[in-house]
C-alpha cells in the first residue's frame, strides 16, 4: 500500500521541533519522478547500510580508519533500515532514534554522540529525551526526509542532517571534526537521494 501525501501546507517541519537551533547542517535535494508517497515509501524502507558508490565507500573507508590502525573491530550493525527506527524493530541495537513521523511527508531521526572521536562515543537516550537533552559535552545529531510535490508527477525529495553541541568545549571540537567531514557528509546524503530516486522510479519501493 502507498502512503497517501498531504496537500502541501505551512506546517512546521517536525525537523524544528526536535532541533530548532543548530550550528552545523547539511541540506541536499533531488527531484524524483515518482509521487510523493512512492518517494516516502521508498525512503522509509531504504536500509541506510545499503547505500553505496566509488565516493561513498571512500568516505566511510576513511571514517573507519581510526579503528582498524587501533585494532578496534565495532560489531556491525545488522542494519540501518529507516523503517526499523519508526517500527522499532532494531529497538537495543544501535544509538539512532526515532524523532517523528508525518506520513507521506517527513521523517525524523537522530542520535547523541562524541563523533570527533577516533572511534564514536553514543550516549544512548529515548526520543522523549531528546529535544531537551543538555548534558555538557554532546553532539545532539538529526536528520529528516521530506517529500514535497513538485508538479503532477514528480515529487521533490530533501535530505537535511542537522548537529547542536550541548557546551562550548563540544562545539569547539565539533567544529574541527566538521571542517574535515563536512564535505564527506555531503557525499553521504547524495548517495542517500540517489539510491532512494532511483529505486522510487522502478517502482523497487
Amino acid at each position: 500500500m502507498v502512503t497517501k501525501a498531504p496537500a502541501l501546507t505551512d506546517t512546521p517541519l517536525l525537523l524544528d521541533g526536535v532541533l530548532p537551533d543548530f550550528r552545523f547542517a547539511r541540506l541536499e535535494t533531488t527531484a524524483v519522478g515518482a509521487p510523493p508517497g512512492r518517494v516516502f515509501d521508498t525512503a522509509r524502507n531504504l536500509d541506510l547500510l545499503s547505500v553505496h558508490s566509488p565516493l561513498f565507500d571512500a568516505v566511510t573507508w576513511v571514517r573507519a580508519m581510526p579503528d582498524k590502525i587501533l585494532g578496534r573491530t565495532p560489531p556491525p550493525l545488522p542494519s540501518l533500515r529507516v523503517a526499523d527506527l519508526f517500527d522499532l524493530a532494531t529497538k537495543g541495537e544501535q544509538p539512532w532514534l526515532p524523532l517523528g513521523e508525518a506520513p507521506g511527508r517527513e521523517l525524523v531521526f537522530g542520535a547523541v554522540g562524541k563523533v570527533w572521536r577516533p572511534s564514536i562515543e553514543w550516549r544512548w537516550i529515548t526520543a522523549e529525551h531528546f529535544a531537551a537533552f543538555d548534558e555538557p559535552g554532546w553532539a545532539k545529531m538529526a536528520a529528516s526526509f521530506v517529500v514535497h510535490p513538485y508538479g503532477e508527477r514528480r515529487s521533490l525529495l530533501t535530505y537535511e542532517a542537522r548537529t547542536a553541541c550541548t557546551d562550548p568545549d563540544s562545539t569547539a571540537q565539533f567544529l574541527r571534526y566538521w571542517t574535515l567531514v563536512s564535505a564527506g557528509v555531503g557525499i553521504v546524503l547524495r548517495a542517500t537521494l540517489k539510491a532512494v530516486k532511483e529505486a522510487a522510479e522502478t517502482g523497487a519501493a
